[in-house]
Order: C-alpha cells, then sequence, then structure tokens
C-alpha cells in the first residue's frame, strides 16, 4: 500500500511540476509583454506563439533534471529547507542550460528578463505547492493515514534513538511494530513499543503481518548475525534499513568514502580540513579582521585611554590558551584586572564580585569590548573570527578527562565568539553543553554558518551577563 501511495504522490509531483513550470512561464511572459510599461524589446517583440513554443522543450528539460536532483524520492524525513535547497539548484541548472540553448540557436530576440522573471518565479511557484502539499501529508499522518509500519530487528542505543526519533516527528507517518531481540523478554517494551518475540521469529511475523519495512537494530555484541538477517530480508523481498548500532564509538555523524569499491566510514566529518574550504575561511577572517579593526579602532583607542588611566600595569594583557593541533599560543585582550603575578593568575576563574577586576574592566567584560585586541590574533593566523572560544592549558588537561570529546574543538582554529557563544553558553555556563555546540559547529561547517554566527552574535548583541 505504501508502494502504491508513493507511486501515486511521485505522479502527482510530476503533474503539479510541469503545471508550475507551464504556469510561471505564462506569468514570466505577461508581466513582461503585458503589465510592463515599455517593456518591448529593442529587436521587437517576437510572436506570442514562438515564446510559448519553448515549453515544449522547457517543461521535459524541468522535469528531467527534477528527476536528477532526487527530486522524486520520498521525503518523509527530508526537512524542507533541504528540499528548497535542491529544488533553487535544479532551477539554477535549469535556466543554463535554457540559456545556453538559446546562445546556440542565435535567438537573440528572445527576452532574457523574461527568463529571469521565469527562474524567479518558477522557484517560488514550485516552492509553494510542495510546502502545502507536505502540510497536507503532514496532517493526514498525524491522523493515521499513509503511514509506514515498521519492525525492529534487535535492541539497542541505536534502536532506541530510532524509536525517538519517531516518536518525537508523528509527521514522518512511521508506526512500529515491534521489536525483536534474542535478549529481551517478550512484552517487555521501550516507550510503549514492545518485544514481540525473538530474532529467529522474525520469518513467522513478516508472513502474518503486511509490514513496509525492517529496520536492523542489532546491538554491536549482536553482529554476528546480521549477515543472516540482511539475507533472509532480501530473501524475502521486504525493504530493509540498517542503523548501525556505534553511538558508543562514534557519537556523532561520520560520512563514508568509496575507496576502489570499499565503503569507508571516517568517524568524523570536519569540513575545515577539505583545502578549499580552509583558504576560503582564511581570506574571510583576514578581510573581516582589517575591516573590524577599522571600523573600532576609536573604542579600542578610548579604551586604551581608560585603562591607563584607571590602575597601573599594561593596556594589553596576554593569555597562553590552546589552540589548533592542540598548539598554545598568546591570546591579546585589554586588560580588566589589576596586575598580578602569573602564579595568581592562574588559579582559576574569574567570579562574580570578584576583587581583582576594575571598575572599567567590568564593563569591558560585560560588553565584551575586552575581546576586540583579539582581532590581531585572527590577523596573525592564532585565532578565527568564528570558532569554538580556546582554553588555557590547566584547564584543558582537566576537561580534557572529565568532559567526552572535549579535545575535538581543537581540530579548527579557535574564534572570537561561536556557535556555543550565541546560544548563551559563555562565561560561567555548561561545559558539555558548549562542547556539544562547538562540536556541531565543527562537522556543519558552512561559509553561512559562519554568516548566520556573525549575524546572531550582533543581533543578540555583545552584552555577556555571564561575564565577571
Amino acid at each position: 500500500m505504501i508502494k502504491d501511495n508513493q507511486n501515486l504522490l511521485n505522479k502527482i509531483h510530476l503533474l503539479l511540476d510541469a503545471v508550475m513550470v507551464v504556469a510561471a512561464y505564462a506569468a514570466s511572459w505577461y508581466i513582461k509583454f503585458v503589465l510592463e510599461i515599455g517593456g518591448m524589446d529593442e529587436g521587437g517583440v517576437l510572436p506570442m506563439e514562438t515564446y510559448f513554443s519553448l515549453l515544449y522543450a522547457i517543461v521535459p528539460l524541468y522535469l528531467f533534471i527534477y528527476y536528477l536532483a532526487k527530486l522524486y524520492t520520498p521525503k518523509r524525513t527530508m526537512r524542507f529547507r533541504l528540499e528548497l535547497d535542491t529544488l533553487f539548484v535544479a532551477n539554477t541548472m535549469g535556466i543554463f542550460v535554457v540559456l545556453a540553448l538559446l546562445y546556440l540557436i542565435k535567438a537573440r530576440d528572445f527576452s532574457r528578463v523574461m527568463l529571469f522573471y521565469f527562474y524567479i518565479l518558477n522557484f517560488l511557484f514550485d516552492g509553494g505547492y510542495r510546502y502545502v502539499l507536505r502540510r497536507i501529508l503532514r496532517s493526514m499522518r498525524e491522523k493515521g493515514y499513509n503511514q509506514k509500519h515498521v519492525l525492529l530487528v534487535g535492541y539497542s542505543q541505536a534502536g532506541e534513538a530510532y524509536i525517538d526519533r519517531i516518536l518525537a516527528n508523528p509527521e514522518w507517518g512511521y508506526q512500529v511494530y515491534g521489536i525483536l531481540d534474542d535478549h529481551k523478554k517478550k512484552n517487555w517494551s521501550y516507550k510503549g513499543i514492545k518485544v514481540i518475540g525473538d530474532v529467529d521469529s522474525l520469518e513467522d511475523v513478516l508472513s502474518e503481518n503486511n509490514l513496509d519495512e525492517i529496520a536492523i537494530t542489532l546491538s554491536l555484541n549482536d553482529y554476528d548475525r546480521l549477515e543472516e538477517v540482511v539475507a533472509f530480508c532480501e530473501k524475502n523481498g521486504v525493504h530493509t534499513k540498517f542503523i548501525p548500532d556505534y553511538n558508543r564509538l562514534v557519537p556523532t555523524k561520520p560520512y563514508t568514502e568509496d575507496l576502489n569499491g570499499l565503503p569507508v566510514i571516517n568517524i568524523r566529518n570536519v569540513p575545515l580540513t577539505n583545502p578549499w574550504n580552509a583558504f576560503l575561511k582564511r581570506v574571510v577572517d583576514v578581510v573581516g579582521a582589517i575591516v573590524a579593526i577599522i571600523l573600532f579602532s576609536p573604542a579600542m583607542l578610548i579604551c586604551a585611554i581608560l585603562i591607563k588611566a584607571g590602575s597601573d600595569g599594561p593596556v594589553i594583557f596576554k593569555q597562553e590558551r590552546v589552540g589548533r593541533h592542540n598548539k598554545t599560543f598568546y591570546m591579546y585582550k585589554f586588560r580588566t584586572m589589576v596586575t598580578q603575578t602569573e602564579r595568581d593568575e592562574a588559579k582559576g576563574w574569574t567570579v562574580q564580585n570578584d576583587p581583582r577586576v576594575t571598575p572599567i574592566g567590568r564593563f569591558m567584560r560585560h560588553t565584551s569590548l575586552d575581546e576586540l585586541p583579539q582581532l590581531f590574533n585572527v590577523l596573525k593566523g592564532d585565532m578565527s573570527l568564528i570558532g569554538p572560544r580556546p582554553e588555557r592549558p590547566q584547564f584543558v588537561e582537566k576537561f580534557k578527562e572529565e568532559v567526552p570529546h572535549y579535545m575535538i574543538k581543537h581540530q579548527v582554529r579557535p574564534g572570537m565568539t561561536g556557535w556555543a557563544q550565541v546560544n548563551g553558553f559563555r562565561g560561567d555556563t555548561s561545559i558539555r553543553k558548549r562542547i556539544d555546540c562547538d562540536i556541531y559547529y565543527i562537522e556543519n561547517w558552512t561559509m553561512l554558518l559562519d554568516v548566520k554566527i556573525l549575524l546572531l552574535t550582533f543581533r543578540k548583541g555583545f552584552i555577556n551577563k555571564n561575564a565577571y
């Protein structure tokens, strides 16, 4: 039944895509040649029939590109933003092919402005109807229609995580029929999902029930049965998914690569290990730091004068921190405390109402103005504008033993601000939650994410209530 529904949905998608392409094209022609005042091409307007005859090529072309972009595959669990991203890329590819075709046939009188309108409207029309269709399907699935019935083979942490996500997202339309496991007693349950038998009862369960999918969630200790279960599922023609139970070994998302036909799992995906990504980020850091130094130079000059007038000692305070590849460097800040010996300074965290903090220092800490000299660390290459915040060596030694995966943050340059900071984990807050944010940033880095963090830093302001 699910396969029939999916085939029907694909046909609906195909038909609606064709309708949207035609509608967007017709609307673009109308806007260009009817609504616009003086919208006539200098070479004269081609007949309407000439413009609309191009649809015989555009409609199948776009449907073929959408097919190549996998826009007709099931999207129960795909986020709408990712579908929109794919749709945008497909539409961009489509318009480039159309423009190339017109160039080859030397159709100079064909309005490029109209095609630009088509590019915009087609994306909006396609994205709009897909959003509406998603909302309709989500409502149906939440009411119990168009459900996929899934059987779990094996009980493990991976199985728990799978069930958690299904229960948290009813719009996906998944119903877990039950669990088969050799170690849990029958009728034992996890969040209402019962164990209905052992792994050997798989054949009986399949013959008695109309299931849509088998999810293999065996624990690592039971992987000796994996080949047997996969072979049985394939023999019976049931759609099978394998959810590896490696959360204890690989706590975050890995990625695979093909080594001449051999799948190799990389434990952790770090986009900034790519030379092009690293180069692009470094260029942005250097340009951004130079611009920021110029813009904030009056504020830095005022801070330096106030520090010098308020207490004895240097204006700039430098402190040893641990950076990329666990290498130490000296991070610059405006001095916010009375001058101390290195032994006193290394004793521990700054606490609320710390007597060592000067009045102007307290203001600069609270407004993050004391961090501005780190722009010169960015220029030197010790730091980045965006990244995990660096810590002192003694705390790194402490946290790497106490906080799981703490040292992963040192795979990239530390930053002046980061994903943890814009999510509220600044100053005296949870180290574990801060590291979770840092790992998320490291594994999901894009230039757009950096821009988002920068905008959030400005939007939320530089006020740090946890800075003492």
